[in-house]
């Protein structure tokens, strides 16, 4: 028979293929106004967390493939919860929920690893698109966020690490600057006709050479480096 093989996690049936997402915000009405979003688009919400404390440890049992975090939260706050996730976890993928584009919290997160963000008034195509995009593995990166965390950067002294990418061949280069363009796994093996597994590997090769923790700061060095742009 066709269809999609049904599996089991945590003792509940889901879909191959489905995106499993936490939701991590201390409003419980939002969260179920978010989760019934969710499952009517066929994603899985696999938990919900009210502060980021329990966030942590959501996270750290259930791996889901997407968090959309919310940033002013009781006993820890969204940004440490993204830290401290993303120190146990770099390839965990962090949706920043915020009320503001420009909000200082959402820029540190982003310094910290977190994919990108979404306003809390955005419409529900805008946010299925983000979630969709990031579990794909892509790091939504506007380019003033981007400029701005490079400035901070700058100012601070807090640079990224001082390997050129000399020291990485062309293939490297390649999936580096399509990287930061905002591909997918998936999409970057599709350009450039490897498996995706292939990428999986060259990206954490490309991390480990440039003493990199996550694709955020990745797409951040080659911005600086003149291997992508801002646009």
């Amino acid at each position: 028979m066709g269809g999609c093989a049904a599996l089991m996690r945590d003792g509940v049936a889901y879909t191959a293929g489905m995106i499993r997402v936490l939701l991590v915000d201390d409003h419980a009405l939002f969260r179920q106004g978010l989760r019934s979003l969710l499952e009517s688009e066929g994603m899985r919400v696999i938990g919900e967390a009210a502060n980021g404390r329990e966030a942590i440890r959501y996270a750290a049992d259930t791996h889901p493939d997407v968090i959309l975090m919310d940033i002013q939260m009781p006993e820890l706050d969204g940004v440490k919860a993204t830290q401290s996730i993303l120190e146990i976890d770099p390839a965990a993928r962090v949706i920043m929920i915020t009320m503001y584009r420009q909000d200082r919290y959402v820029f540190e997160a982003v310094k910290a690893g977190a994919r990108g963000y979404v306003l809390k008034d955005a419409d529900a195509t805008t946010l299925l698109d983000v979630i969709r995009r990031v579990a794909a593995g892509e790091a939504l990166l506007d380019p003033d966020m981007a400029q701005n965390v490079l400035d901070d950067f700058r100012d601070k002294r807090e640079e990224l690490p001082t390997e050129k990418h000399a020291d990485l061949n062309e293939r490297e280069t390649m999936i580096l600057k399509l990287l930061a363009q905002g591909f997918s796994n998936q999409d970057i093996a599709l350009r450039l006709d490897i498996s995706e597994k292939t990428v999986r590997n060259r990206l954490s090769e490309i991390f480990t050479k440039l003493q990199l923790n996550n694709r955020t700061q990745a797409a951040l060095y080659a911005i600086r480096e003149g291997i992508a742009n801002l646009e």
